[in-house]
């Protein structure tokens, strides 16, 4: 069956819902980070055939035994998984650095509640986690199988109590929004692992450190987040049309750089975020926590890069961070 190019179905989807109900979708974000921090799943049946993406994939077809790479991405809005642009380009880009993965573990700002859980699915479901987006968004499915022996094998490394292996979450867009343009085919079994909001961010670094033997086995650890992420903010410029990145937005996003080039750990879990460009770019900090996680998992004998740079609706930072030894 033939396949629209993606820059076609996004000018479709411009002149089906209007550009102002894009921006709608865009005004509607932050009910979409209340839904997202629920542990339950969407009372909607789960459609099974995929919406895939005929771009071609440019990952590497590497099957070294060599240690996997660690990323970080900031997945920015739930549009960036339909729209064919800067960002999702930089998304299926990312693949050309990272070896063919075995599994994917993913740490999603979207699942941030009270507890350290996995998701044990076999056929996890695609979450729409937001609201006041146009429909084609929910019409997205990412059919990636999950993987139960490896949840179950993660629980015991992070030491984590026997029923934190759970079936009432799946891959929210923190996941698929990246993922479906990384592998469309999505054939590599993904899980989750969620943010606990009762840790302190040296508790996440720790499960995040233990999570670096992974690597070894060819499993890819991705961290979705962003490095600045002031929602408020963001719609605030989208409303008044001041797109301008603002400087505190500007400075945190270069001093974070900094700090992953000199691998500075200290700083990196100190007190610095609860300065005022810290509190500006994290009012709440689930955007921020993946982004310890990956560093963690991280080692002195990886080269750190930034495959994607740059900010979206002013004080959304969309850097991305890749470490590869």
């Amino acid at each position: 069956m033939s396949q629209d190019p993606p820059h076609k179905k996004s000018s479709e989807l411009l002149a089906k819902v209007g550009r102002r109900d894009v921006m709608l979708g865009l005004l509607g974000a932050p009910a979409a980070l209340a839904m997202a921090c629920q542990s339950k799943t969407p009372s909607n049946p789960v459609v099974t055939n995929q919406t895939s993406l005929p771009r071609e994939n440019t990952m590497s077809t590497s099957t070294s035994s060599s240690r996997m790479p660690v990323l970080f991405v900031g997945h920015g809005s739930p549009m960036n998984s339909f729209l064919d642009n800067e960002w999702s380009q930089g998304f299926a880009d990312l693949t050309k650095d990272v070896p063919q993965p075995k599994a994917i573990v993913v740490i999603s700002a979207h699942w941030y509640l009270d507890g350290s859980y996995l998701t044990g699915n076999e056929h996890p479901e695609t979450i729409h986690d937001f609201y006041g987006f146009p429909k084609p968004l929910y019409e997205i499915q990412y059919p990636a199988p999950g993987s139960p022996d490896l949840a179950r094998k993660i629980r015991t490394m992070l030491e984590l109590s026997q029923d934190s292996v759970r079936t009432d979450w799946g891959l929210d867009h923190g996941t698929w929004s990246v993922l479906r343009w990384m592998y469309p085919d999505a054939k590599v079994p993904v899980l989750q692992l969620s943010l606990n909001r009762h840790l302190s961010l040296q508790q996440h670094f720790d499960l995040g450190r233990s999570l670096a033997p992974l690597r070894d086995e060819g499993i890819l650890i991705v961290g979705s987040g962003n490095i600045v992420h002031n929602l408020r903010d963001a719609i605030s410029r989208r409303r008044t049309d001041t797109p301008q990145t603002p400087d505190w937005a500007a400075s945190f996003d270069r001093d974070v750089t900094s700090i992953l080039q000199q691998r500075d750990s200290e700083k990196l879990v100190g007190d610095w975020i609860k300065e005022r460009n810290g509190q500006l770019s994290h009012p709440t900090p689930d955007h921020w926590l993946p982004m310890l996680y990956t560093y963690a998992a991280s080692s002195e004998q990886d080269q750190v890069s930034f495959p994607i740079e740059g900010f979206d609706l002013g004080s959304i930072s969309m850097r991305s961070v890749l470490w590869k030894g």
